[in-house]
């Protein structure tokens, strides 16, 4: 009989995140790590479990190419963490809706992404974009709660790392 996988840790999760998006920079050229360090610390203040904070880690791993479905499929993670990345990674040719849909039928799922469209719309990290970039992703992003059932943007704290992923 085979012996059973020791899952990874959340400082293992944290360190495979980080090390995938490695020489990664977001749209106004901060450490991509940044943006997965605040998401992560996001749904742990909103109250989420270890299995929705290493989602969060992992939440952009598969949809940037910077780990593969297959890697996510084979790692040492409780199915949950698996299903709840692959729920917010948006697919090619998918629209918003169906995308929006898939995170909603996916238990925990949401507050990753409420996490994540929180840090992606805070007012401080959009002002460093230029004004269409800004004004683009306000809309994305606003369409995105809506559909959610998140309703207006929250009124957040200036982010110290001042990174912006969209």
């Amino acid at each position: 009989m085979p012996t059973p996988r020791t899952l990874l840790t959340l400082t293992e999760v944290e360190a495979i995140a980080r090390n995938a998006h490695a020489g990664q920079q977001d749209k106004a050229g901060r450490p991509y790590a940044e943006h997965l360090a605040a998401v992560a610390d996001g749904v742990r203040v909103r109250g989420g479990s270890d299995d929705q904070i290493a989602a969060a880690w992992l939440h952009d791993a598969v949809e940037d190419d910077a780990l593969s479905a297959d890697w996510l499929a084979a790692a040492a993670l409780p199915q949950p963490v698996k299903d709840m990345v692959l729920a917010v990674t948006k697919r090619d040719g998918e629209d918003v809706a169906a995308y929006t849909r898939r995170i909603l039928a996916t238990p925990g799922a949401l507050l990753i992404k409420e996490s994540d469209l929180a840090h992606n719309a805070d007012p401080t990290r959009l002002a460093v974009l230029d004004p269409a970039t800004r004004t683009r992703l306000t809309a994305k992003y606003a369409q995105v709660r809506a559909l959610l059932g998140l309703g207006e943007s929250p009124t957040e704290q200036p982010d110290p790392a001042n990174t912006t992923k969209g």
